[in-house]
């Protein structure tokens, strides 16, 4: 059976895409390329990690990220990996690569055919089969435990920007089919989140079999807090597909740093768990030591090392949003 598997097993490399869409960056875009050099460079130390770039950027990418990362040029239209890449699945013998229809987050950029492309342009580079997704979604919309379970949420993948004239069910079969699911729990999600419409990598992610890492607001009046609430609501009551009730990590959120202009993404959940570490997110203020300290927590085994993302973030995404893992397929390794 083909399966995504979980974020914390072994990874052969680290995918990423180098920053191309002007009026996303503005002004910030030559910051914005410098701390994805520096995300690429720190996850570099865990991992391999290849840098996808539109070839008349390459020479700009190997400059600023340096010797140790892989370069690769394919036309790209935008810098999310999450969401344009794959997401790969494996039977423990043959990777195949999971390709959803990408439509840019619901037909908010344009034009998006190179990105919606990537799928296929990646299987092909390395030279595995594809593996139609069936719907539109994006990576940043998922996350899995390995062994028969994933998180989504409502405000994304059941908007009408994505797969109008489908039915909830029809959008799960998708999922199932496409990761090798047994089970789909929908969190309601985040609809004040007009970026991506509330992606679940911005709100809970697993940790571990049954432990689930989700965000939770520090200030009740906090606009989305009704959102946050709501969302754990869910959680509480939902099991895996293996019958377990979920050990529950909460993470606060945060809108200190919006004050700067920054915090399209302003969260903390959304980090990148690379081998031996978790490559979290750093805004440059109080509630950094504090996060450090609980993903410590929920990863004892892990070093976890913070980056800073402001630059990343006022994008609408942060390290999660601009990775994409490629797993370890064990028996090609035996």
């Amino acid at each position: 059976m083909f399966r995504m598997p979980a974020e914390w097993m072994p990874h052969e490399r680290c995918w990423m895409i180098w920053p191309r869409r002007a009026e996303v960056w503005l002004e910030r875009m030559a910051a914005t390329k410098r701390a994805y050099a520096e995300v690429a460079r720190t996850i570099a130390r865990f991992e391999p990690v290849t840098m996808i770039a539109s070839p008349d950027d390459l020479a700009e990418a190997k400059a600023l990220c340096g010797e140790g990362i892989d370069l690769l040029g394919l036309e790209v239209d935008d810098s999310w990996a999450r969401d344009s890449a794959p997401c790969f699945v494996h039977d423990g013998e043959e990777l195949r690569a999971a390709a959803f229809q990408f439509n840019a987050w619901g037909g908010k950029y344009h034009p998006h055919d190179k990105d919606a492309a990537m799928g296929a342009a990646l299987a092909r580079h390395l030279g595995t089969a594809l593996i139609a997704g069936g719907i539109v979604a994006e990576g940043g919309a998922i996350s899995v435990d390995g062994q028969g379970t994933a998180l989504t949420t409502e405000s994304c993948l059941l908007n009408p920007n994505r797969n109008p004239g489908k039915s909830k069910a029809e959008v799960e079969a998708a999922l199932k089919a496409a990761l090798g699911l047994e089970k789909v729990i929908w969190l309601p999600g985040d609809l004040e989140e007009t970026e991506t419409d509330g992606h679940v990598d911005g709100i809970a992610v697993f940790a571990g079999p049954g432990r689930v890492i989700i965000e939770v607001p520090t200030d009740e009046s906090l606009s989305y807090a009704d959102a946050l609430r709501a969302n754990m609501e869910v959680l509480r009551d939902a099991r895996d597909a293996q019958g377990r009730a979920f050990e529950i990590i909460e993470l606060a959120a945060t809108e200190s740093h919006d004050a700067e202009g920054t915090g399209v993404c302003s969260n903390y959940v959304n980090f990148y768990i690379a081998n031996g570490a978790v490559i979290a997110p750093s805004y440059g203020i109080a509630e950094d030591a504090v996060a450090r300290g609980i993903l410590a927590q929920a990863f004892p085994e892990r070093e976890v090392v913070q980056v800073p993302v402001a630059d990343i973030a006022i994008g609408g995404g942060g390290i999660h949003c601009i990775t994409q893992q490629q797993p370890v397929v064990a028996k090609a390794h035996a």
